[in-house]
């Protein structure tokens, strides 16, 4: 460790440094040292875009990863995909390869990407734009949040064909001006959420209802996108992709219930529950609450 910096030249010396540091240590339990392992890698798939293969070629990647691969056939496939591989394991690449592939050979297509933070979004915008630039076409990637100059989305909306943003931003001014961004909603193939570990809780349940409005507008314009998903901290992946199935089923029902002009099953439930029977104390409280609110 460089006394006169504080920064250590490499890894090794810099977890030498922290096994020293007393007050770290004291909240370490299990220190286990992971040996590597050699890359499992895949050739590019053959009908991927010779621009596209060609700028990764350049930027030194000169094939994929089996998790790349295989996510690249799903999406061509037709399904929509969750990633779930550790941090720094090109994940990006599992959403990017198919979608610029689409773009290339499709110009009038359009995506959607969904970040939790501005930071993340704006990494991605400049990876998406030096992946264009090296293939030296025109395809027009933007942020659009809160941070936009009114005089850029008017572009965006005619002409983005890579739409970032976040769900808040998806929320309160993409989805209730719908009509302002047909181009978008028309020509919608695929909608990507990374970090898709940050939706939970009450943030992540109303995120899912956000997704749901998405949904139902973009069957409105006639498109259907695929979903291309990634995270880096989920445990039990398989257990998340049956829990959105599950709430994926729950909507239909409700739509049929809808249609068929029937109350929600919490109204129905809710129909059927006895009075309430309160205990003296009870009462006395509520009769003194009816006096006091008369």
């Amino acid at each position: 460790m460089n006394p006169l910096t504080g920064k250590a030249a490499t890894m090794e010396e810099w977890l030498a440094h922290l096994k020293l540091n007393r007050e770290i240590m004291e909240n370490v339990t299990y220190w286990h040292t992971q040996a590597a392992r050699p890359a499992r890698t895949a050739p590019f798939p053959p009908e991927l875009d010779p621009r596209l293969s060609g700028a990764l070629g350049a930027r030194g990647v000169a094939s994929l990863y089996t998790h790349q691969s295989a996510a690249f056939e799903a999406v061509r496939a037709g399904r929509h995909v969750v990633t779930v591989t550790p941090t720094a394991s090109g994940k990006t690449l599992c959403y990017n390869l198919p979608v610029l592939q689409r773009l290339l050979t499709d110009p009038s297509a359009r995506a959607l990407y969904l970040f939790p933070t501005k930071a993340l979004a704006q990494d991605q915008v400049a990876e998406l734009q030096e992946l264009a630039d090296a293939m030296d076409v025109d395809i027009k990637t933007h942020t659009y949040d809160g941070d936009t100059p009114p005089t850029v989305r008017q572009v965006i909306r005619n002409a983005g064909h890579i739409v970032v943003t976040n769900p808040d931003m998806l929320h309160s001014a993409i989805l209730p001006h719908h009509t302002k961004w047909v181009k978008l909603f028309e020509n919608l193939k695929y909608i990507v959420i990374d970090e898709l570990h940050a939706y939970r809780g009450v943030f992540g349940s109303h995120v899912a209802n956000v997704i749901r409005r998405l949904k139902r507008i973009c069957r409105f314009y006639g498109s259907a996108p695929q979903f291309l998903c990634a995270s880096a901290t989920i445990a039990n992946p398989p257990r998340a992709r049956r829990a959105a199935h599950r709430g994926a089923v729950r909507a239909r029902r409700r739509q049929r219930r809808a249609g068929r002009g029937e109350a929600p099953r919490f109204l129905q439930s809710a129909r059927r529950q006895p009075a309430a029977r309160h205990s003296p104390i009870e009462r006395a409280g509520v009769a003194e609450a009816g006096g006091a609110a008369a």
